[in-house]
């Protein structure tokens, strides 16, 4: 559940992304070259295949670094969104009206900073 404090507590592991990438490009090049030489053609193409998706990634890490953390994707996407919660705003079955709704406190206004 998101409580809009995330852009203050957030940690992105798009460092981490990046050399498993890394990582990854070294190995399925090693692996699609070293099969092509030893003449295994069907692992040579899953190598190269594996390749292709693991450059893709690197392409979209490398690509969400440069953005930069405050990235936000438009004014339409919010940055977060807000929940209702059904017990607070129901009523009994017997017609009563909840009897902690003049106490509950919502979330927003007890994180507010003065």
């Amino acid at each position: 559940m998101r409580t809009g404090s995330e852009p203050l507590t957030a940690r992105s592991p798009l460092r981490m992304r990046w050399w498993l990438s890394v990582w990854g490009l070294i190995w399925t090049a090693f692996g699609t070259i070293a099969f092509a030489v030893v003449g295994r053609p069907g692992w040579a193409i899953a190598c190269g295949v594996l390749l292709l998706i693991v450059a893709t990634d690197f392409v979209l890490v490398v690509r969400h670094i440069r953005q930069g953390s405050r990235y936000q994707p438009g004014r339409d996407v919010p940055p977060y969104e807000e929940h209702s919660h059904r017990a607070d705003s129901t009523e009994d079955a017997e017609g009563g009206g909840n009897a902690d709704a003049g106490r509950r406190i919502s979330r927003r206004s007890r994180n507010a900073r003065p």
